[in-house]
Parts: C-alpha cells; sequence; structure tokens
C-alpha cells in the first residue's frame, strides 16, 4: 500500500521541505487589492509585508479545487492512495471543500481528508505524523483514524503585537484597537482544537512571553500530565521578526529543558489576519517525536 500525503500551505513548508519529503503543498490564494498571489511562487515575504503594513486591501482565500484535483489525479498514477490534511474546517472552509471533492468519484476510496483541527506549526507535526504513520505500512483510513483521534491533544498560544490587522478584519472594535494600542497591551489568543478565543492580555512583550510560557506549564501540569514528554514536541511560530523569535526560543529552550524546539514563520495565509510582530507556542503531542528533516527524507 504507498500512501502519498498532501496538505495546504498554512503548514508552513517551503519548496524545498515539500520536496525533501515527498510531499505536496496546496497553495493558499493571498489576495492584494483585488489580485491572487500565492507565497513561495509569485509572493515573497518582503513584498507581502510593505504591501500589509502599508495599508494594502489583504485578505486570504480558500485554495481553488481545480488546484488540488489536480495533485490529486497526477498522484494517483503511482500511489494508491493519498491523505490529505488542510488547515482546521473550525477556521477555513478548505476543509469541507477538499471532503466534498474526496466523496466523489473517482476519489471514493482514494483520497482520505483529515479534520484534526490543526494550524500552522500543529499542522506540520500532523503531517510529519502522517509520514511516519506511512512508511509503518497504515492505510490512508488508518492514517486519517489515527490523526483525528489525536487531533485535540495540542494547544496554541499566540501573542498579537497589534490589534490592527484583527481590527481590519473585523474582529475586534476599533475603540478596543485604539485602547490596546494606547496602553501597549499585547493580546494573547489561544487556539483549542477549533476554537480560537481571547485568552489573556498583559502589557508589554515581556510579560506576554512569560505567560504564554506560564500557559505552555499548565498544559505540561494538567492536560498533559500523564503523556510521557517523549512524546510531545514544543514549537514557535512568528511572524517576520525573526530575531525576537529566537530570543523567544532560547527562553523556551531554557525553561522546559528540552532539547530542541520547532521554529517556523507563520504562512502568509495567518499573517494576513495577525499582522507582524506576532509570537506563538505551542506543545503538541507526536507520535514520533524526531521532527528533524534528514529524519523523513526518502
Amino acid at each position: 500500500m504507498k500512501v502519498y500525503i498532501t496538505s495546504d500551505d498554512n503548514a508552513g513548508f517551503t519548496p524545498n521541505e515539500a520536496k525533501e519529503l515527498n510531499i505536496a503543498i496546496i497553495p493558499m490564494p493571498i489576495i492584494i487589492d483585488g489580485a491572487p498571489y500565492y507565497q513561495h511562487k509569485t509572493l515573497d515575504e518582503k513584498t507581502f509585508y510593505e504591501k500589509l503594513i502599508a495599508g494594502s486591501n489583504v485578505s486570504t482565500s480558500q485554495p481553488l479545487p481545480q488546484d488540488l484535483i489536480s495533485v490529486w489525479d497526477d498522484k494517483l498514477k503511482e500511489y494508491d492512495q493519498i491523505v490529505h490534511i488542510p488547515m482546521s474546517s473550525g477556521l477555513s472552509n478548505s476543509c469541507q471543500m477538499a471532503k466534498m471533492l474526496a466523496e466523489t468519484p473517482p476519489y471514493v476510496g482514494k483520497v482520505f481528508v483529515v479534520d484534526n483541527h490543526r494550524i500552522s506549526v500543529t499542522l506540520k507535526s500532523s503531517v510529519y505524523d502522517a509520514i511516519a504513520l506511512a512508511k509503518q505500512g497504515l492505510s490512508g483510513e488508518e492514517i486519517k483514524n489515527k490523526l483525528e483521534e489525536d487531533g485535540f491533544n495540542s494547544e496554541i498560544y499566540i501573542m498579537v503585537d497589534t490589534l490592527k490587522f484583527l481590527k481590519k478584519g473585523g474582529r475586534v472594535t476599533p475603540a478596543a484597537a485604539a485602547f490596546a494600542g494606547a496602553l501597549n497591551i499585547k493580546p494573547i489568543l489561544k487556539i483549542e482544537g477549533e476554537k480560537l478565543d481571547a485568552f489573556k492580555k498583559v502589557i508589554g512583550t515581556k510579560k506576554a512571553k512569560l505567560a504564554m510560557i506560564e500557559a505552555i506549564e499548565n498544559n505540561l501540569n494538567n492536560k498533559f500530565k500523564d503523556v510521557p514528554r517523549e512524546e510531545l514536541a514544543f514549537a514557535i511560530a512568528y511572524t517576520y521578526d525573526l530575531e525576537e523569535a529566537n530570543i523567544f526560543k532560547k527562553q523556551v529552550l531554557d525553561h522546559f529543558g528540552v532539547k530542541d524546539v520547532l521554529m517556523n514563520p507563520l504562512s502568509l495565509s495567518i499573517a494576513t489576519h495577525i499582522g507582524p510582530g506576532a509570537l506563538a507556542i505551542t506543545v503538541t503531542h507526536v507520535f514520533d517525536k524526531n521532527l528533524s528533516l534528514d529524519n523523513y527524507k526518502e
């Protein structure tokens, strides 16, 4: 049984990483002033952030059905089954669209769409898990079931540097955004499964980092208290500010005493809604603790 893995670029894989791993990443359109762009193809980070900060009208869209079908049709010539892992159904309609396509001939019984409520670095961990499970010989349906059963064993905390972009998307009021900006308030959001909720508001980046570390510590002592530490992966994600992310990474390494922390920039599709300067941290249960690219190459 040969199983192929696909995901969308919300997972944060670069084209080189996808090639190394022998997976396919379906692009998510980013609409800038009415024109569609694609990360790593027609849009780089520098240009994106310049336009976002300058006030261009930036929004996102789900992957095009034809892009998904094109990849599936091509890979089913060589593989028996495909496992597609899109971003959480609670945060995008792309999962539902993929499920509808997978329920039509000729994909029934061949394409399995996973809805395990993950985004960004946690979605990336799910892709790594799927690769490991496929190498163990599991079928597409078995991989889908295992990933969905484990879907809620992950939490993300995100510090937003400014509410400007959440205000733009209608997620907070202009008054709340102005108040937070005036007092240097750093809102922390929490993503647990398919829910995006406000978690805490603190003054300043330093206190926000400490609050997120405390939240992860609480997870380890409660939600994950019976999970072996070697089955938990720590990850950091960020928008735009790599220097600040590296400082945070060292802080996390020192606090938790772990050997490594997976770190990635958030995809531009996420950055569209939260803007530059955001930091996120997560602890996620994984089936294979070894997340190095070198261990997943063909």
